[in-house]
């Protein structure tokens, strides 16, 4: 693993221990931030320009007390979200990145409506491999029994998270899964079908196998029919969890994206065995995901390791955003041989090729 830090060269003690009281507040600030967000504070500063508002002016409007003002704006000060001139607030740089940047939006509603309540519990999901925060949204063993039911605003929220990770390298990623010439592609960890939707779009000589829990391949299957591409996909209803299930064989093509972070170490394992028992001669196995260590800008470092926690304590209790180096180890031990990686595809994914290993 490389060397990594994301303190600033030189650091004193002072702004060290300034950074710790951001820490320890974290959760007030964001708070704070999501009310003047969503309340429409932050906006009405948009709207103001540099001439800014006074608390006295904003409360006039009848939308918001002076109270509520004075305690948000004051902890948004704090955070750089607003600055304060001769008693008039302005957004700042930080505040217009909450409201105009999209990932900004997608990453505080899905802390928000997903993981926030659940949080309050995670270091029991740690203790015990858990996820305990879960009860927040459902009464589930893990997310993915009750990804069907998810309640709003949550499911929205969830739904938005994923694909923005997942949307941003479809379409460029198309070509290198086709650099084979696969005519027979499994989708393990199918998920509503988009991918599998996009291959069978993007090539009409490709055989897509959807592989997925059955609540998963419900939701996929009606956006297969509406693609048209119903009849060159067939749907395998599978629990990963179980390890005798086998994959179906002779697949040119095994594909997994954003799909292994779901589980634990000896789950993954016995995936990728069966994945491998699964290819054809010559055939190859590919992981798209988000791999933390892989990241040209530390904000991508940022979001992605601490959207860990949120598989601990609301997802599966024993699942993570992992790095290369455990992919690379796991996939060697069911006997594939790394091939190929390539780096900065959409947002943030990777994409680690893997052909079975002879030697």
């Amino acid at each position: 693993m490389q060397n990594k830090t994301f303190s600033p060269p030189g650091q004193r003690a002072f702004a060290a221990r300034f950074e710790a009281q951001k820490i320890a507040f974290g959760p007030v600030v964001f708070q704070c931030v999501h009310y003047a967000w969503k309340r429409g504070v932050l906006q009405a500063l948009a709207d103001a320009g540099e001439a800014g508002r006074s608390v006295d002016d904003l409360a006039a409007t009848g939308r918001w007390s002076a109270y509520a003002l004075k305690v948000v704006l004051e902890s948004c000060l704090s955070a750089g979200v607003v600055a304060l001139a001769e008693g008039r607030y302005q957004l700042d740089k930080t505040g217009w990145c909450v409201l105009s940047d999209e990932i900004t939006r997608i990453n505080f509603d899905f802390v928000q409506d997903v993981c926030y309540q659940g949080l309050f519990d995670l270091g029991r999901s740690l203790d015990e491999q858990r996820p305990h925060g879960l009860k927040a949204l459902g009464d589930w063993p893990t997310l993915y029994e009750g990804m069907a039911t998810l309640p709003e605003p949550a499911r929205s929220s969830w739904f938005a998270f994923d694909h923005h990770y997942s949307d941003t390298s479809f379409p460029e990623i198309l070509p290198d899964v086709l650099a084979s010439a696969p005519r027979r592609v499994m989708d393990i960890g199918a998920n509503t079908g988009k991918f599998a939707c996009a291959l069978l779009a993007y090539d009409p000589k490709v055989r897509v196998h959807l592989v997925d829990l059955p609540q998963q391949l419900a939701l996929a299957e009606p956006r297969l029919i509406d693609a048209g591409v119903r009849e060159r996909a067939s749907l395998h209803a599978v629990d990963m969890l179980d390890a005798t299930r086998a994959f179906p064989a002779n697949m040119d093509l095994v594909w997994m994206s954003q799909f292994l972070s779901c589980f634990s170490e000896p789950v993954i394992a016995t995936i990728l065995a069966r994945a491998a028992a699964a290819l054809a001669p010559g055939g190859q196995l590919l992981i798209l995901d988000t791999l933390w260590d892989r990241q040209r800008y530390d904000i991508a470092s940022y979001c992605l390791i601490n959207t860990s926690p949120y598989f601990t304590a609301m997802a599966s209790g024993n699942s993570k955003v992992y790095e290369s180096g455990d992919y690379v180890r796991l996939a060697q031990a069911a006997g594939l041989r790394l091939l190929t990686t390539r780096d900065g595809i959409g947002y943030c994914h990777s994409l680690l090729r893997f052909v079975q290993d002879e030697a």
